[in-house]
């Protein structure tokens, strides 16, 4: 992967920061929060933790900030010892942090930024010179992640590969146990899809695809959630907090949908315009199952409402 800062113009551009950047402002004292508070909160979200321990499981819990601004000296936990945490978890890897701490030896600077640091900021802080810095690493940040999606976009339909999927997966997996909250797999396929191929042609059909996938993204408000292209006319749809009520129904929406594209086809047995099967399995992560337990009874649900018609949203019963 080319560096960030080695991105074509036409790449650059695509590359923008969020309306309001989350930022983490891990300090032991107070009054430190506050400076830094008073210099980002007017265009950027701020969060406050006021240990490393706090700072952990604020990233783990919710959706990880943009970046974050760590004090090195702390009680307990320090904050080298946060950074190297954050840096050996691949969910919690990626984000950028800036030191901020009243250390000056050019030791504890190295030390920084050997656990992982991207820069180093002494207190008292300058306000234009660390958001200038905030700034840079939150535009590295946007481009580093604009070149990641793309390894991870399927060029046919536009959406999530299946690459992208099993990393996915993974991640919501331990995230969902750690929080003790359901994950939700949709496993779909478009109905008869190879004889749709063979009656209108091979270019007819990846029009289909590409409409199939965008209804299905347009269909998935929430921004943890996640559809993927996960081979020929198969897509999956990963919904982490979402329980079986709200699972079925987000599936029978999704069917619905791409039925109302009435997409014509005069060959299917099924219906007269193309349509979805959905099979839908909802897990508790914890230390008896594993992700490819979700795969299985998603793909058996998927199974059953082939049998049993096609056209039709069906939920397992084994997860």
């Amino acid at each position: 992967m080319m560096p960030a800062y080695n991105l074509p113009p036409e790449f650059r551009a695509l590359a923008t920061l969020p309306e309001r950047p989350r930022l983490l402002v891990v300090d032991d004292q107070p009054i430190n929060i506050q400076t830094l508070y008073q210099i980002f909160h007017a265009d950027h979200e701020i969060f406050m933790a006021t240990s490393g321990d706090q700072a952990l499981a604020f990233c783990r819990d919710n959706i990880p900030p943009d970046l974050i601004l760590l004090d090195v000296v702390m009680p307990g936990m320090d904050g080298i010892e946060v950074c190297r945490r954050l840096k050996s978890d691949p969910a919690l890897a990626d984000i950028p942090v800036i030191f901020v701490t009243a250390r000056s030896d050019p030791a504890d600077e190295a030390g920084a930024l050997a656990a992982g640091g991207v820069d180093f900021i002494a207190k008292p802080v300058n306000p234009a010179v660390v958001r200038a810095r905030v700034k840079t690493h939150l535009t590295l940040k946007a481009q580093t992640d604009l070149l990641h999606s793309l390894v991870f976009i399927d060029g046919l339909t536009g959406v999530a590969n299946r690459r992208r999927f099993d990393e996915a997966l993974q991640i919501e997996w331990r995230r969902c146990r750690r929080s003790n909250t359901p994950l939700t797999l949709l496993m779909i396929d478009i109905d008869h899809f190879k004889r749709y191929n063979d009656y209108y042609g091979h270019q007819t059909g990846d029009a289909c695809l590409q409409k199939v996938a965008a209804s299905l993204r347009a269909g998935l408000k929430r921004a943890q959630d996640l559809v993927a292209r996960y081979g020929g006319e198969e897509f999956v749809c990963l919904m982490p907090e979402c329980d079986h009520p709200a699972s079925q129904n987000k599936a029978e929406e999704l069917r619905a949908a791409v039925v109302a594209l009435g997409i014509p086809r005069a060959d299917s047995p099924t219906a007269n315009c193309v349509t979805l099967s959905i099979g839908v399995a909802v897990m508790q992560p914890n230390g008896e199952n594993a992700p490819e337990a979700l795969i299985a009874a998603a793909d058996a649900a998927l199974y059953e409402a082939k049998r049993n018609g096609r056209n039709r949203v069906t939920a397992s019963l084994s997860a």
